[in-house]
């Protein structure tokens, strides 16, 4: 007769075989998320990665491009090969780093948080998310610096549309989503500085930009949107025109003489190939009359040296038509 020990013994071997044959091979493949697959699982995905900072906090459940580069930078970060691709090793790393998303996030429901500018408030942070919300259309006149019933309006409106909490006050949600689709606002976008002269061009209206306009013949020095001086300037001939577009200064030369014409083209500032703003004395001597050979040629030996020492290499030149 068996013993119940042995039984017992026989009924777990049993147990285990089967378990074994019904087991999944540690190398069964992984369902992988790449570019362009949808579904809940890339909604859990993305709601991960925001946890880690790697996705904005909108889910869409679409792998898209913000998705693919914030797996490409958790991949980086732990020295793995930079797929964009959510194999098995990544998703496991990804999970243990993370929690649980919540029914909240994966659905995109909100709460408010804390506000940060609210009505009533003044100084330059609102004059920033007034230059910012005008940047998208969202707000009309003048920046005033004052969260009057204008800006709630208009923080009510940009809120509503992008689905965060309405609630006419600047909470962190709000404040970073207008972030992210606007750009820093210029001196003169946030005091309400009108450029002087003709129309600037869009391009100029940032950082540093020499920008030149063949159609008032003029070189303006712009910083932030703001003009801080103006040259009078002419151009190559029709033979040899100054090109036209958006470039920036690769070289700069104090004394420099062309090894081609043999001219001296004081304070050049190169900005493509062989044409440069540059000092010309025949300009200062017989005006229009004359044209350079592809250059920017500037008349105002003062002026053309303070601003050679205000430009730094890589600022931007917009040679263009208003």
């Amino acid at each position: 007769m068996r013993t119940p020990r042995f039984l017992s013994l026989l009924l777990a071997l049993v147990m285990a075989l089967s378990v074994a044959s019904v087991a999944v091979p540690a190398s069964a493949a992984f369902d992988r998320l790449r570019f362009g697959d949808t579904g809940w699982k890339v909604r859990v995905l993305q709601s991960r990665l925001h946890q880690l900072g790697l996705h904005s906090e909108v889910i869409t459940s679409r792998f898209d491009a913000q998705t693919r580069d914030g797996v490409r930078t958790f991949q980086a970060r732990r020295q793995r090969e930079t797929t964009g691709v959510v194999d098995r090793v990544t998703w496991h790393k990804l999970v243990a780093k993370t929690d649980p998303p919540t029914t909240e996030a994966l659905h995109n429901v909100y709460t408010p948080g804390p506000a940060i500018l609210k009505a009533g408030d003044r100084g330059l942070p609102v004059r920033r998310l007034q230059a910012r919300l005008e940047q998208l259309e969202w707000w009309e006149g003048e920046v005033t610096g004052v969260f009057d019933q204008s800006t709630v309006e208009a923080v009510t409106g940009f809120q509503t549309k992008r689905r965060i909490p309405v609630t006419g006050e600047v909470d962190r949600r709000t404040l970073d989503r207008l972030a992210e689709m606007t750009r820093k606002p210029t001196k003169a976008e946030l005091f309400n500085i009108e450029p002087t002269g003709p129309a600037l061009d869009a391009r100029c209206m940032t950082g540093h930009a020499l920008c030149v306009d063949k159609t008032s013949r003029s070189l303006r020095w712009v910083v932030d949107g703001v003009v801080k001086s103006r040259y009078d300037v002419r151009f190559g001939s029709d033979e040899l025109p100054t090109r036209e577009g958006a470039f920036s200064v690769f070289k700069k030369s104090r004394d420099h003489v062309s090894s081609l014409y043999n001219t001296s083209m004081p304070f050049a500032m190169f900005f493509s190939g062989g044409q440069a703003v540059h000092y010309s004395p025949d300009f200062a001597a017989t005006g229009y009359n004359g044209a350079s050979h592809g250059c920017v040629n500037v008349r105002d030996y003062n002026g053309i040296r303070w601003l050679f020492d205000q430009v730094q290499l890589g600022d931007k030149v917009i040679v263009y038509r208003s």
